[in-house]
């Protein structure tokens, strides 16, 4: 860990929290590990307990910590906010995050479409799209599960390299550009399939968040199901009078 700058412009209680911005994105800590007490802390850190308060107290007003008395101070579960003023792809957000993505599985198929999505892309269900599904997280565990379904007039393949971000394969490969998203939050509870994927239990509560995306034309471009767990996720909605 780096050390306190006495002699900087910036107060010591921002330095602090740098500097715990540092320590707490590290893997043991993002996996549980309590922070060291704070006479350590700040022991290391060379400044005042009060110091190092102040900055500890940032942290927790921004959810990024978690403080009980009596047993100490870890990382928060980051959950993961979505927002319904501006839209973003999924990596969008996590990047926003600072979270890195990890897919934990990836499924190409092609699949006849139940009612609500073949009236989407108005094409009759007995037409098989291509369906991309993928159970994706942070570096250390799942909390989502993805199937997306697409425009049959889009030519994918499933040779494309799913290791680029979803959008970015749409709009440089086949040129289209996605523009507007409508959203649809319902919670449910998890069934085996859900249960095993997200490594929780059956009946467990779940989030379902479906996505119908649209090109700048107002075409149709994909119907998406994201299943999360209810603990990582959080809408907000932004309301001005």
């Amino acid at each position: 860990m780096a050390y306190i700058d006495p002699n900087s412009p910036e107060p010591l209680h921002k330095q602090a929290e740098e500097m715990l911005r540092e320590l707490i994105s590290r893997k043991e800590y993002l996996q549980g590990k309590l922070l060291p007490p704070e006479v350590a802390l700040a022991g290391q850190l060379n400044i005042s307990r009060n110091t190092l308060r102040q900055a500890i107290n940032k942290l927790v007003y921004e959810g990024l910590l978690v403080r009980k008395k009596g047993y100490g101070t870890r990382v928060a579960h980051r959950s993961i906010f979505s927002g319904a003023k501006n839209w973003m792809s999924f990596s969008q957000e996590m990047k926003a995050l600072g979270v890195k993505v990890r897919n934990f599985e990836l499924h190409l198929s092609w699949k006849r479409p139940d009612a609500e999505v073949a009236n989407f892309f108005s094409v009759d269900r007995n037409e098989s799209l291509f369906t991309l599904e993928r159970l994706r997280g942070n570096e250390i565990y799942p909390f989502v599960y993805f199937i997306s379904y697409f425009n049959p007039r889009i030519p994918v393949t499933g040779t494309e390299n799913f290791s680029r971000p979803l959008y970015e394969i749409l709009a440089k490969d086949y040129g289209v550009i996605v523009r507007t998203s409508k959203e649809e939050i319902s919670a449910a509870l998890a069934d085996e399939f859900i249960a095993e994927k997200l490594r929780i239990t059956t009946q467990d509560p779940v989030l379902i968040r479906k996505r119908f995306v649209y090109d700048a034309n107002g075409e149709p471009v994909e119907y998406n199901i994201g299943v999360y767990k209810a603990d990582s996720f959080v809408y907000s909605i932004e309301c001005r009078g």
